[in-house]
């Protein structure tokens, strides 16, 4: 009977130094509480990184360059003497959603060069361009209603009210390359003068 009454004396000790339910994290402050553990309340892992997600495309935003395809466009590939070159841009949405961008005569930029020589550019001369929001269909490719016709002259802007030098004939190769609202044509369009 002494040796029950000394082990439950030794237990009630023990009890009083050791609170069952106290947390283990923390350690007792001046008021008897804990302070606060390392764990989030949630009881979830914080993550250490945050990823940034890309925003989700949706229809009626403007297009991006990696969903939009332009092609520079020839009426032929070989021109006979006094035969003028019609010009004109196909554009094609290649994302999954409809997407806006300015298609008029404004944001189109036609080129011809010959080598590394420049010989003519639709903005040198460009009457009353003017802005066209348009929305594209994915897949749906849409292309100039009217060409626009390069009577085989040199442009510059001096020589806008005036006489224009005829370019090199006889076989000669030219490139027409289009940009429309800053989106170019990856391909330039070879073409033929005699």
């Amino acid at each position: 009977m002494v040796l029950l009454g000394l082990v439950a004396v030794v237990v009630a000790i023990v009890l009083i130094f050791v609170r069952p339910g106290s947390s283990q994290g923390g350690e007792s402050d001046a008021a008897g509480g804990t302070s606060p553990s390392q764990t989030p309340s949630d009881g979830q892992d914080t993550p250490s990184t945050v990823i940034p997600t890309e925003p989700t495309a949706a229809d009626g935003d403007a297009c991006a360059a990696e969903d939009i395809a332009v092609e520079a466009v020839t009426d032929k590939t070989v021109y006979e003497a006094g035969e003028q070159p019609q010009l004109s841009v196909t554009i094609t949405n290649t994302g999954t959603n409809v997407c806006v961008l300015n298609a008029g005569t404004k944001a189109q930029v036609f080129t011809i060069t010959s080598g590394e020589e420049l010989y003519w550019l639709s903005t040198d001369c460009q009457v009353e361009p003017i802005d066209a929001e348009v929305s594209l269909a994915p897949g749906t490719p849409i292309s100039s209603s009217v060409p626009i016709v390069w009577d085989r002259t040199r442009s510059s802007t001096d020589t806008c009210d005036g006489p224009r030098e005829t370019v090199p004939a006889g076989g000669a190769s030219y490139h027409l390359s289009v940009a429309v609202d800053g989106f170019e044509s990856e391909e330039r369009k070879q073409f033929l003068l005699y």
